[in-house]
């Protein structure tokens, strides 16, 4: 039996007089990597923005592990295990990488006062140096983070949300604006976190090639409701997908 870590169950959501999101229902299997695809405007990061809580839906229902979520905020989900990452990176350009992971350890494993310098504690200084290896970022651990590439600070974006061991994590085009060879190392990092740490992923990607190399299962919008659903190899033969790519351009 399948369990479904995120259910979303005729969801709509307006700005205005304008439809983002109109009756979406969508599953996410525990465990598993979903995708979701569709052309710009589509509605894709106003549903994401709507499962994590940045803004309160117009309708509809939105579960985690069977619990409803629709009224919770940012924090409140972020502490069940449900995190995102975003299409432009939040980082403190600033601050270097270390301090970038110290900051986003759970306020309930260390006080604030306690995030920097040797008050970091050994376990937590083990966990960012295994973290920012991860990502092949731990040559870099000490450069300022804003002198990073755009695809490093993705990277160091990605190895900050596992900081926080989510059970499932959210990924906005995690390879937009990457250099073409980062991709591919990219790609085998977020197959690892899923694999190795057990973290559910559910993806927006407009890299065709990545999402459907790398999905079990996709789901398509276009004009704020849902086109299709169904495995890569169903999705690339769908004329309403191909249609509403080829009307987008």
């Amino acid at each position: 039996m399948t369990n479904y870590v995120i259910e979303v169950a005729d969801v709509s959501k307006y700005y205005g007089g304008v439809v983002a999101n109109k009756d979406i229902s969508l599953r996410v299997p525990e465990g598993k990597i979903t995708g979701l695809i569709g052309p710009n405007g589509s509605g894709k990061t106003t549903l994401f923005n709507s499962i994590v809580g940045y803004h309160p839906i117009d309708g509809g229902s939105i579960k985690f592990k069977g619990e409803e979520i629709s009224k919770y905020r940012v924090p409140q989900i972020a502490r069940l295990g449900l995190l995102r990452t975003f299409q432009q990176t939040r980082i403190y350009g600033n601050m270097n990488c270390i301090e970038n992971m110290l900051i986003s350890v759970p306020h309930r494993k260390m006080q604030f006062k306690d995030m920097f310098g040797e008050r970091a504690g050994k376990a937590i200084m083990e966990e960012v140096d295994h973290l920012l290896d991860f990502v092949g970022l731990y040559e870099k651990r000490k450069l300022r983070s804003g002198d990073l590439s755009f695809g490093q600070q993705k990277l160091l974006e990605f190895a900050m949300a596992l900081m926080n061991k989510p059970e499932v994590l959210l990924l906005d085009e995690p390879t937009a604006g990457i250099n073409p060879t980062l991709i591919n190392g990219l790609i085998d990092r977020l197959r690892r976190a899923n694999e190795e740490f057990g973290i559910t992923l559910f993806i927006i990607e407009h890299n065709m090639r990545v999402i459907m190399n790398m999905a079990e299962s996709i789901y398509c919008l276009a004009h704020g409701e849902m086109l299709a659903h169904g495995a890569p190899d169903e999705l690339q033969s769908d004329q309403r997908v191909i249609d509403a790519y080829l009307g987008a351009h």
